[in-house]
Formats: C-alpha cells, structure tokens, sequence
C-alpha cells in the first residue's frame, strides 16, 4: 500500500517561517501533481498550493510571495517553505498526492495524515 508521511509543523512567531515535508512511500509506480491544504478551525479546506509532475506550480492568493512547494520526485517528497507566516496561516496543513501504485492500473488521491502550523506571538 502507499501512504503519506507529514512533519515540519509546530508553533511560530508571526514573521517566522516553517517548512514542511510530506514523503510517500509503499508500492508506488509514479506520483503526478503534489499539493498542500490547509483547514482552520470552523473553516472548511482549502488549496495552498499545488505541483505538477513537470514543476508548474499555482498558489492561492493568499499565500503567493511567501510561500514556496517544491518536489524531490527522487525521495517521493513534497515540501512546502512557508515565510512571512501570519497568525491567519494557523490551520492544519495536509499534503496531497496523486498517486499510481504498483497494485492497480490507476492514479488516485492519497493524503497525510495533517500537521497542525500555528502563528501566535
């Protein structure tokens, strides 16, 4: 089976940064697009920012200019480099990927298990 793995996460000034990885591992045959979400509390999820196979990237609007995904598809890793972080970043962020595994013929969404960032003097 494949599953997703997330760290980085924890309690941080505003103005600080964190950077956060999500590693796949299992049966994987390949991975597509990576991405990273986030839900705050009484919110519902939401898209932070995404990553193709190829390396076009898109963000939210929120976040464009401060943060950063990038993809090491050697070690099947997503991270995500968030700077400038604000207090209206705190949510727990969960990692996406769209993964096709030795095990059937099709890709399909696999997520973390979530990471709690929160931005609080």
């Amino acid at each position: 089976q494949v599953q997703l793995v997330e760290s980085g996460g924890g309690l941080v000034q505003p103005g600080g940064s964190l950077r956060l990885s999500c590693a796949a591992s299992g049966s994987i045959f390949s991975i597509n697009a990576m991405g990273w979400y986030r839900q705050a509390p009484g919110k519902q999820r939401e898209l932070v920012a995404t990553i193709t196979s190829g390396g076009s990237t898109n963000y939210a609007d929120s976040v464009k200019g401060r943060f950063t995904i990038s993809r090491d598809n050697a070690k099947n890793t997503v991270y995500l480099q968030m700077n400038s972080l604000k207090p209206e970043d705190t949510a727990v962020y969960y990692c996406n990927q769209d993964i096709r595994s030795r095990v059937i013929a099709w890709s399909r969404a696999y997520w973390g298990q979530g990471t709690q960032v929160t931005v609080s003097s």
